[in-house]
């Protein structure tokens, strides 16, 4: 609505509110690490393992402290319809790891890449302010927890925090039944995973990022029918380039594999088994790239619940397949069973979405011509 000021009050509200939690969490996190290591995350480790990855875990839970407050940043110039900086923070939260492995690694041995994720982290906050200088940043030292404003973001937040839990669940669950598995599971699934991402970070999270405001606004106007329409083009766009993207993985996997991994003491068997957790990750890439869509579609209409009950319905469907694909196809299952339950996931929050939006018109999607969509007004059109 145009009011700065407010905005700013409420956007000092919420990064303060979010770092005093997160620093809560983290500080919880790091004493109950050795606990939770050898319960919940790798009880299958040795206990040396085990040591180093509370060592570890300790240092990387200060990064996490950072992206609190950066994720806000990146919230704030989103809402500007501006996306260059947070689009090139991660460029930067990665340089920070490739130094930790350059020039820490040598000294400090697996410690220096802890030391370069927070390094990164602090990048990736750092190369966003002067964009937050440029529209005018404005910071007040409150928690505004009778602001209007500030008391509606906890109202949506809470679900979408329980949200993020349960993937948070999923990939605990996956972690720790790998571990109990040959050794190398967790790092072929952790590769497989990175790869798979790759096409979805590039085809649908940033098309997703881009085009929330967009919903967001359209939604706030009551232009149910532009809505349905934008997020119609959208997703036929990001369908018509993942299938190919998931077809060319399952193909290629294996010299994609080759050529980034192999090498050293990453041989033959460890090509095999990160090519065996790619394949079935490849599997639920449409899922995961629709998903970015569809979960926003009803963020932007202020429903935070709704993608809730159905994520955790899916996680309580990732574990059970988890659990018993596992006996059948070792880490390989564990990737499947992503795949299935993220595949169940957006086919249930699609088929709700259709019924709230009174048909999506699959026949008459629209398609991205030119960077433009057809349904859109002028205005949003351009920005988009």
């Amino acid at each position: 609505r145009h009011d700065q000021l407010e905005a700013w009050k409420l956007a000092s509200a919420v990064t303060n509110l979010i770092f005093l939690a997160t620093a809560i969490l983290a500080g919880v996190a790091a004493l109950g690490a050795p606990w939770l290591v050898a319960t919940v995350i790798a009880p299958g480790f040795t206990p040396q393992h085990q040591a180093l990855t509370v060592d570890l875990m300790r240092v990387i839970l200060i990064s996490t402290l950072i992206f609190g407050i950066s994720g806000i940043q990146m919230g704030i110039l989103n809402a500007y319809q501006h996306f260059l900086l947070p689009a090139v923070a991660p460029i930067f939260y990665n340089l920070g790891i490739i130094t930790g492995a350059v020039f820490l690694a040598p000294s400090l041995g697996i410690y220096g890449l802890a030391a370069g994720v927070v390094i990164g982290a602090a990048l990736h906050l750092l190369v966003k302010i002067p964009g937050l200088i440029h529209f005018g940043m404005r910071y007040f030292p409150i928690l505004g927890l009778s602001h209007a404003g500030v008391r509606q973001v906890l109202d949506l937040l809470g679900p979408r925090v329980l949200a993020l839990g349960v993937v948070k669940v999923n990939l605990l669950v996956t972690t720790n039944l790998a571990s109990r598995l040959d050794e190398g599971s967790i790092s072929a699934l952790n590769f497989g995973w990175l790869i798979m991402q790759l096409p979805e970070t590039v085809f649908a999270t940033a098309v997703a990022t881009a085009v929330f405001p967009t919903l967001a606004e359209l939604a706030a106007r009551g232009q149910h029918d532009q809505l349905r329409m934008t997020m119609s083009g959208t997703l036929r766009a990001i369908v018509l380039l993942t299938v190919p993207a998931a077809v060319g993985l399952i193909v290629l996997g294996r010299p994609v594999i080759q050529l980034v991994f192999e090498g050293g003491r990453f041989g033959r068997a460890s090509t095999d088994a990160v090519n065996l957790a790619l394949q079935f990750y490849a599997l639920g890439l449409v899922g995961h790239s629709t998903l970015e869509i569809v979960a926003r579609t009803f963020y932007a209409q202020k429903d935070t619940r709704t993608p809730l009950i159905v994520a955790f319905m899916a996680m309580l469907g990732n574990i059970g397949l988890s659990v018993v694909l596992l006996n059948y196809l070792g880490h390989g299952g564990l990737a499947l069973a992503n795949s299935l339950a993220v595949t169940f996931e957006v086919g249930l929050l699609f088929w709700l979405l259709r019924r709230r939006l009174e048909g999506i018109r699959a026949s008459r999607l629209p398609i991205m011509i030119r960077g433009d969509i057809i349904g859109l007004d002028e205005k949003a059109s351009d920005r988009y």
